[in-house]
């Protein structure tokens, strides 16, 4: 008993000690916690009133920033690189101009020492120095100026207007001076008669020797001016700083090769053309630059020489051949330059699925394809993800596995939550586009018995030749087509929103246009709100339902009658009647005006081709997710794809089915004309066919793929006969 009293008290105060040791460095901890405090608030990694540098979360925010532009000069390294092949590759091709330039078909040693003499020449040497600067100049402009969605004006007033921008004038203008610059050199490597403004002549009357004006000079100067305005012009015409990506990679080498050809056909046919122009031109207004120019330099006027701006003076075979060589060889170095930065920029770049560290995880594909601030890297995620669903193994597993710890599928949910939001985009732009242009403004009166709406708008429904709303859907928003520009998702469509918003000042636009803009008349019967209560709102079309209401197997929106506005109604005032009333006088006056009506009369396909103009990034998301999920069908062990099949499935018929009504209106079937050969980039305008395309071979790949399990899926009975109709290869 005793031993064990004493083993008790040997406890009792092993605890005390125990529990003083305890209550000791709890204090100890307190005041290095303050001390911690203390100095964390000094450094700045504690907010402190007194402390005004940066906190914690602004460093993280900077380096967040600092990472995001480190990804946007991923596009500036390859501009460098793509300019500093262009002056490496000049010597080239101004040797082949010298050669071509003096060219001797009797004297073939003559013109072959010639030549050799002047490529080792000061003067030639001195003119590749300006070629340099003219280079890098053109390839700044190319890396400031390219877009990846094309600007499509959808009437000629747009396409002036863009013409006529400040920033287009000063583009204009500095490429008419590097014009001038390269036929400069041109007409120096030329020699003889082209190489200097100024040249001795003799006085036909004193005989005295004065410095009279080169004209041969003068107009190889003039044309490099109006060549480059040409070229300035045709890259807002034919969209020449638009960048398209390949659908098939290659190498950087044997695209250059492949286009290379077209580059010299290019440049050879726009010389002849605008030579041919620029000779036209001459003739009647040449002698105004002529006298201006000899008036300002005191520069005397050769009155025993030709005039160039006569019949005589023009059909000179000489000047054409120099004046076409000159212009192939100034168009090839601007088209060269052009198109290396095309195979640079749109050289495949490959994302990490995920990391290891999370320093690294805003450079991993999930995070990059959310991204809104850079337009470019969305495009470059997009590319990849469509890559690695058909071609990588490895990369397809991590996509399909789960995070550790928890198990949950981050990956496959971050990049099918972005793939899935694009194309419901772009099912509701199609949607708005469609509403749009089917309403003439009529309203579709409605009996006053619910029942017989009822009945008539579910026959409506089922035949897919209802009216179009008048009103906004209840439940879904309805989405104009310049309030879906303006809230794209991610910023991808931001620059759609000029070409495809309608023209609602324009005195041709109709009154439905200018409802579904949220424009009114005060006049019109459907200013405020609307005043019958025997209007109803539209239900969702099958065609138009919104994917969240046909995957979740909800039912669609029922009619709702609108309520009516209270009695009491402002009246507009006598200024603002008398106002309105001369405005609708002055657009009646200009509709009846046939140059009025020429500009601003819509092209026929420019709606429909601005519509698809970003459309590249939704065939890179059809191709990512059905290669991906048609794989997970043997790659995907934890099932992590079959949760969101269903939302998926709704999601392409849904599409497919904006897609097939668009295709039904006019000129949106209508395939473009094949032009000629140019440097523009025209892929844009077949975008709308290899959407479709698409969308229909990513169908196919996941009903060949899953064939008759696809019948366990829980989706509408609408989209499942649509999917059998794949099935059974009937589409």
């Amino acid at each position: 008993m005793r031993e064990k009293m004493r083993q008790y008290e040997s406890r009792m105060r092993s605890t005390e000690a125990l529990k003083q040791k305890l209550k000791q460095l709890t204090l100890d901890n307190k005041e290095l916690r303050k001390q911690v405090k203390v100095l964390r608030a000094e450094i700045g990694l504690e907010a402190s009133p007194k402390f005004h540098g940066k906190t914690t979360k602004d460093i993280i925010n900077d380096l967040h920033e600092k990472e995001r532009e480190c990804n946007s000069l991923v596009v500036v390294w390859r501009a460098v690189a793509s300019i500093a092949w262009s002056v490496l590759l000049l010597p080239v091709t101004a040797a082949v101009f010298v050669l071509l330039s003096r060219f001797s078909l009797f004297h073939p040693i003559q013109w072959i020492s010639e030549c050799t003499s002047l490529l080792t020449a000061s003067s030639t040497i001195f003119s590749l120095v300006v070629l340099c600067g003219v280079v890098l100049i053109t390839g700044l402009f190319n890396l400031e100026f390219y877009t990846l969605v094309p600007s499509i004006p959808c009437s000629r007033m747009a396409l002036l207007g863009t013409v006529l921008h400040p920033r287009q004038c000063v583009h204009s203008l500095v490429y008419c001076t590097m014009g001038m610059l390269v036929m400069w050199c041109a007409s120096v490597t030329i020699g003889g008669r082209y190489s200097t403004l100024g040249i001795p002549c003799r006085q036909s009357e004193s005989g005295e020797v004065v410095t009279c004006l080169n004209e041969y000079h003068l107009f190889l100067l003039l044309a490099g001016a109006f060549m480059g305005y040409s070229h300035s012009f045709l890259g807002v015409v034919q969209n020449m700083y638009y960048v398209s990506f390949q659908p098939i990679q290659q190498y950087k080498y044997p695209r250059f090769k492949g286009c290379l050809p077209m580059v010299v056909k290019c440049s050879v046919i726009q010389s002849l053309y605008s030579a041919r122009n620029f000779a036209a031109l001459y003739f009647f207004f040449g002698y105004a630059p002529k006298t201006w120019i000899s008036s300002t330099l005191h520069l005397q006027i050769d009155s025993s020489l030709q005039p160039l701006d006569s019949l005589t003076g023009l059909l000179d075979f000489s000047l054409l051949y120099h004046l076409t060589i000159s212009g192939t060889f100034l168009y090839f170095t601007w088209y060269l330059t052009v198109l290396l930065f095309r195979i640079y920029v749109t050289e495949a770049y490959s994302f990490p699925v995920q990391s290891t560290f999370t320093e690294d995880a805003e450079q991993c594909l999930p995070k990059v394809l959310a991204e809104t601030n850079t337009l470019v890297m969305k495009f470059f995620a997009l590319q990849d993800l469509a890559l690695l669903s058909q071609h990588s193994l490895s990369r397809r597993l991590e996509v399909f596995c789960l995070s550790q710890p928890g198990g949950h599928p981050h990956n496959w949910n971050a990049i099918s939550r972005e793939c899935l939001s694009l194309l419901s985009e772009l099912t509701q732009r199609l949607v708005a586009h469609q509403d749009a242009v089917a309403s003439n403004g009529r309203v579709k009166s409605q009996s006053a018995s619910s029942d017989t709406r009822s009945a008539s708008l579910s026959s409506s429904v089922m035949s897919g030749t209802e009216d179009i709303a008048e009103t906004p859907r209840l439940g879904v928003p309805l989405r104009t087509p310049g309030s879906v520009f303006k809230s794209s998702v991610g910023g991808v469509h931001s620059a759609l929103t000029a070409p495809f918003t309608p023209d609602v000042d324009s005195p041709f636009s109709s009154p439905a246009i200018r409802r579904l803009v949220g424009q009114q008349e005060p006049r019109s019967p459907w200013f405020g709100t609307v005043q019958s209560p025997h209007i109803m709102r539209r239900g969702p079309k099958l065609w138009s339902a919104s994917t969240e209401s046909q995957s979740n197997g909800s039912p669609p929106a029922s009619p709702v009658t609108v309520p009516s506005p209270p009695a009491a109604s402002e009246k507009p005032s006598f200024l603002a009647q008398w106002l309105q009333n001369r405005r609708e006088q002055v657009k009646s006056f200009l509709a009846k005006r046939v140059l009025i009506v020429y500009l601003f009369n819509k092209l026929p396909e420019a709606s429909s081709q601005a519509l698809f103009a970003d459309s590249q990034v939704h065939i890179w998301a059809l191709q990512g997710l059905s290669h991906l999920v048609a794989a997970s069908f043997s790659e995907d062990q934890f099932g992590v794809v079959q949760t969101t099949l269903p939302n998926i499935l709704s999601c392409l018929v849904v599409l497919l089915e904006a897609v097939d009504r668009h295709f039904k209106l006019p000129h949106a079937s209508s395939k473009p004309a094949r032009a000629v050969c140019r440097m523009g980039d025209s892929t844009y305008k077949t975008l709308r066919f290899a959407l479709r395309a698409a969308l229909k071979t990513a169908i196919y790949k996941i009903t060949t793929t899953f064939g008759e399990h696809l019948n366990a899926v829980n989706i509408s009975t609408e989209h499942r006969k649509r999917l059998q109709q794949f099935l059974e290869f009937k589409e």
